[in-house]
């Protein structure tokens, strides 16, 4: 059955041939957005645009139909009038195609009689000619291994990734993969499905629940159709794959948003949560919490334990900045025990004794302001193997580093964060606060990324992004349990 649900669905991620139709020589139309991109993004079939004038697009020949292309065509993705695609999907079983994606807009969630009428033909019609639909109104897949691309122009992906996206809504699909691959999240695969009258996100998930490039699920919904199946599916992936769910239409304008938007009929907030925690899901608030959340499932080992530690002061002062890690942390359910006597003993034979805290949070005292940055890798290692703490969260505001530090400079700190992460196996968190130095964080980001340890603009964001995973790695010990 794992075999038969992967071969079913590659030619969706994988295809041999794309036919784009819409193509023009207008490179401001979206047929040729969508033909720029899978060439930059080194789409590995062949590729053929279909539009109404002959002529070329992005260098590619413009046929005046499918039927003119020499070859069978595996996935058809259609950017034209919404009157002319029922019509449309004779050509495209003619030639052999396997899956229809549609660009176009216009059908049911316009809440028109028309626009549903035109949804039901084509689903029908679909049906009948054997033909699978992504869509309508959605801007299709993303799959770094095979160069199927987003209508948007994004960062290439370096390796392969890990992470699955499905997600309801066009506009956030797009922003989620190019925040995510910023943040350092890596895509398996990703897909917008709109209005979901064929394929939707049961049928996505189960995908993905046995896709051996897919260990992480993120998904974005407004409205499901099947509600009981849903919880089902949802409640045996998260068995073997963590599934991090951001609803929208939570209030009652939202809901109306999202009716028109993709036709999804929302059901209350409080129904949502109740059944999302009960299948082991983990339901975020916002696109950015649902990247802290994958990022964080992404970088960190399997995290059982709530026992934070909080090391600030690197650079400057940090009795403020350890106030608020505690506050944040423990407003998410986070623990923040006293360290060890033996590990305060030791701190304080290393730290200086004025300005430094050392129970838990720890203030270094500025230490590596005032010493060399090489003394910094001993205190965090010694509180970070306390044997009272499961994680370690580290404040340090950029200001702080790139001021007083510039001469050391930056980068020998973070290569100090690193080397901590390399000689131990408990979670490591790093907590760097921009302060309008927007660029520079990007960096730090970006190198502490490559070694996979995660970081946020906030003690909250990071707070919330640990306790989600503790939730869910709570969730899997139970099941566990029950299934011995």
């Amino acid at each position: 059955m794992e075999l038969g649900k992967v071969k079913d669905f590659e030619p969706i991620f994988y295809p041999n041939s794309v036919a784009v139709v819409g193509a023009s020589q207008n490179k401001k139309k979206m047929g040729s957005i969508y033909i720029q991109c899978l060439l930059d993004a080194g789409f590995k079939g062949r590729l053929y645009a279909v539009g109404a004038k002959e002529g070329k697009s992005w260098g590619l020949p413009i046929y005046r139909n499918l039927r003119a292309i020499p070859e069978s065509i595996d996935y058809v993705i259609v950017a034209i009038p919404k009157k002319f695609i029922p019509d449309l999907l004779d050509d495209c079983a003619a030639i052999g195609a396997k899956v229809v994606q549609i660009f176009s807009a216009g059908f049911s969630e316009s809440g028109s009689e028309e626009g549903r009428r035109l949804e039901a033909e084509l689903t029908r019609k679909a049906l009948n000619l054997g033909l699978r639909i992504i869509g309508p109104n959605c801007v299709g897949v993303y799959c770094p291994e095979s160069g199927m691309h987003l209508p948007r122009p994004m960062p290439r992906q370096e390796g392969r990734g890990s992470v699955a996206f499905i997600c309801q809504s066009g506009g956030h699909t797009a922003n989620f993969a190019e925040v995510g691959l910023a943040r350092g999240i890596k895509f398996s695969k990703v897909v917008s499905f709109g209005n979901g009258c064929d394929l939707d996100s049961i049928d996505f998930l189960e995908y993905f629940a046995v896709d051996p490039e897919t260990k992480i699920i993120s998904a974005y919904l407004e409205g499901i159709k099947d509600g009981p199946r849903f919880v089902d599916v949802i409640k045996e992936v998260s068995k073997t794959k963590p599934v991090i769910v951001w609803k929208g239409g939570r209030t009652e304008a939202g809901a109306e948003a999202a009716r028109s938007h993709t036709a999804a009929i929302a059901s209350s907030d409080a129904i949502w949560a109740a059944a999302l925690k009960q299948a082991g899901a983990i339901k975020v608030e916002s696109l950015e919490e649902l990247a802290d959340t994958t990022l964080a499932f992404q970088y960190l080992p399997r995290v059982e334990g709530n026992r934070a530690a909080i090391i600030a002061g690197i650079g400057g002062a940090g009795g403020g900045a350890c106030v608020a890690a505690s506050d944040a942390c423990l407003s998410q359910g986070l623990e923040v025990p006293p360290l060890a006597e033996e590990t305060i003993s030791r701190l304080k034979a290393i730290l200086p004794p004025d300005g430094s805290i050392f129970r838990n949070p720890v203030d270094v005292g500025a230490i590596a302001l005032f010493r060399d940055v090489k003394y910094l890798f001993q205190p965090m290692e010694l509180t970070i193997k306390d044997p009272g703490i499961d994680v370690l969260i580290i404040d340090t505001p950029i200001s702080q580093l790139i001021g007083p530090l510039s001469e050391q400079g930056y980068d020998a700190v973070l290569d100090t964060f690193i080397a901590l992460g390399k000689a131990q196996s408990k979670p490591l968190i790093v907590v760097l606060s921009p302060l309008l130095r927007e660029a520079e964080w990007a960096a730090m980001r970006k190198k502490l990324a490559q070694v996979q340890i995660p970081v946020y603009s906030t003690f909250d964001r990071a707070a919330k992004a640990i306790a989600n995973v503790i939730q869910y790695w709570k969730f899997r010990a139970e099941t566990d349990e029950e299934a011995a």
